[in-house]
């Protein structure tokens, strides 16, 4: 079978059989995976991790989706909204720890007072750090004029995470309403790349119902669409969501973890010079989990600068890692773990994906 794999390897383009191989291999013919997903970072992104601060905050949404612990209809979850103060404090953080960029991320909302309150933020943020901040947006779903307000505000990178490209899969996951359409959600992204984001999604992985054939799709759907970045994590199961009763048909955490890193490190060979993100959700099975992402090609890590009074309340999946930490903690720790894992840090750099710029120079001359 190794020899399989390796054949498979040598290819320039994967089929989607191909890519159903190389997720189903086993402990031995992964490492194959991993070591050409490395030499392809290597040679195309280099060996550096780019920090993203990440401030979460707020935890009021109007979305309801199936497997989110913050879902609208979770009644026992602890809203919060942190002052604007709060949040231009982490990004002063960032900025003076030489992070290079920040992200804000919260609750889906898109009403006109929360509309107005992101775009003063990314103007103040700007101003605060001379412009030299980086800023990656994940506010969800907005109108194309809306996105274009906050990029000309500000932001140049938007995380909008399809969370599955199989639209069958996509309302197994997802309440079927105006709330959730899976093709306004799509459209959503086309609308990102058209006012000029660096455009990022990404799925959660080990889902209830979901099989090798649907992520085989999901990594010819982020080809297709030549999207700039990806995170994507390990589905991890929240008592407050509905999707919690079909726990039963879940894959162990383990496996869970090692089909995650499987899908990071194919991504990779298939996209070269995409940014891919370490995500936290990781860490929650193993507690080098991020480590272990950078090494097969993930080149993005996102330290946590949210206040730590509020970061229990941010909960999408159980068993968040990093809760309790401080933002200085986050960052020492982060150092060594990153240093291990032989990677450089990009300190003070925004760490764009070169694949944005090759993307914009060809619909430029086209």
């Amino acid at each position: 079978m190794s020899e399989k794999i390796k054949k498979i390897l040598e290819k320039k383009e994967f089929s989607k059989g191909d890519i159903i191989t190389l997720l189903q291999a086993n402990k031995e013919e992964r490492q194959l995976i991993f070591a050409k997903a490395n030499q392809v970072k290597k040679d195309f992104v280099g060996l550096k991790t780019y920090y993203r601060g990440l401030i979460e905050f707020s935890n009021i949404c109007a979305k309801d989706c199936y497997y989110c612990g913050i879902r609208a209809s979770n009644k026992n979850v602890q809203r919060y909204d942190i002052s604007d103060e709060q949040i231009l404090q982490a990004v002063k953080f960032a900025y003076e720890n030489n992070y290079g960029s920040v992200v804000f991320q919260s609750g889906e909302r898109a009403d006109k007072q929360f509309i107005e309150r992101i775009e003063q933020l990314l103007i103040k943020a700007k101003k605060i750090t001379k412009g030299k901040i980086g800023i990656t947006i994940s506010l969800g779903e907005q109108s194309l004029e809306t996105y274009r307000r906050w990029y000309n505000a500000g932001a140049h990178r938007y995380l909008l995470r399809i969370e599955s490209s199989n639209k069958e899969l996509y309302y197994k996951i997802h309440p079927q309403n105006k709330m959730h359409d899976f093709d306004t959600r799509l459209n959503a992204l086309y609308d990102l790349q058209k006012a000029g984001y660096q455009t990022g999604t990404g799925v959660m992985i080990g889902l209830p119902f979901q099989t090798y054939e649907h992520l085989a799709d999901d990594l010819l759907f982020f080809k297709a669409f030549d999207v700039d970045m990806v995170g994507m994590g390990p589905y991890i199961e929240h008592t407050e969501t509905p999707l919690y009763e079909h726990r039963n048909l879940l894959l162990p955490l383990e496996e869970r973890f090692n089909l995650t890193l499987k899908m990071i490190a194919i991504l990779r060979i298939m996209m070269k010079d995409i940014n891919i993100a370490a995500a936290t959700a990781l860490q929650a099975i193993d507690p080098i989990g991020r480590e272990k992402a950078l090494k097969v090609g993930a080149n993005i890590i996102m330290p946590n600068i949210t206040p730590t009074i509020n970061r229990e309340n941010y909960q999408l999946y159980e068993n968040k890692p990093c809760i309790d930490e401080g933002a200085d903690e986050c960052t020492h720790c982060l150092e060594a773990r990153i240093t291990i894992s032989g990677d450089d840090i990009g300190y003070g750099e925004w760490g764009d994906a070169p694949h944005f710029e090759k993307r914009t120079k060809i619909k430029k001359e086209a």
